[in-house]
């Protein structure tokens, strides 16, 4: 049974009535990317609020966080007013698509993890369904939105399956959004990558690529990469 809670070193996260509970990849994109310098940070599809509490804790933005699935902006606003930051996020209860028609609120940084399987076998509650898969915002929503909120000189970061990589990118570029730097994720050294952290703006810069390994040979031996990358918010490390 999935914990009801999951305690982080400087906040807590419940999570009994969201559809996706704290994971992995939400971990990694929190922790990844670069939100120190950020005055305004948009966080789509925010679930638990973990992405939101993340970035509030290493920088001094300030963080509005979107999610249309009820149950979840519920727990998120839960998570947000029990935390050290809560007069610093602003959570809003809309669809995607329906708050960035207010083109009076841009951005310096966009974040997401975002409902990532396409054309594939449903879960068996809706809000589980809506949670993973990408049918009620597709990649082309995704980026028509950001590409009206984000600044000149902001940066758009998500974490997606890495097969669906190189198409995000080149449908990115459509839009004016190029990809400078792309983080491989592996679970263990001889594993293909699963997954793939993606930092995209509107100018080319040099391109930046690596790769992260989670787990040694035994599982939860974590890699000294992994532990440095997350240490600030895992208590184990």
């Amino acid at each position: 049974m999935t914990n009801q809670y999951f305690k982080f070193k400087q906040f807590t996260i419940n999570q009994n009535n969201c559809a996706m509970k704290v994971g992995t990849d939400g971990v990694l994109i929190g922790a990844w990317v670069d939100c120190e310098g950020s005055t305004k940070i948009l966080d789509i599809g925010a679930g638990t609020g973990l992405i939101s509490l993340m970035m509030a804790q290493r920088s001094k933005a300030v963080i509005d966080a979107i999610e249309i699935d009820n149950n979840s902006f519920f727990q998120a606003k839960e998570n947000i007013l029990n935390s050290d930051w809560e007069n610093r996020i602003n959570i809003f209860n809309i669809s995607f698509q329906n708050f960035q028609k207010n083109k009076s609120n841009i951005y310096d940084l966009i974040v997401t993890n975002p409902p990532y399987f396409i054309n594939s076998l449903k879960a068996n509650t809706p809000e589980r369904t809506n949670a993973r898969h990408n049918n009620l915002l597709t990649h082309s929503e995704l980026l028509s939105g950001v590409d009206c909120l984000l600044t000149k000189e902001g940066v758009f970061c998500l974490i997606l399956p890495y097969e669906q990589t190189q198409n995000f990118i080149k449908l990115a570029n459509n839009y004016g959004l190029y990809c400078n730097k792309i983080l491989k994720v592996k679970p263990t050294l001889n594993k293909e990558p699963k997954r793939a952290l993606i930092e995209l703006r509107r100018e080319k810069i040099k391109y930046e690529e690596n790769v992260l390994i989670i787990e040694k040979d035994k599982r939860h031996d974590y890699t000294k990469e992994y532990k440095e990358l997350t240490k600030d918010y895992y208590l184990a490390f």
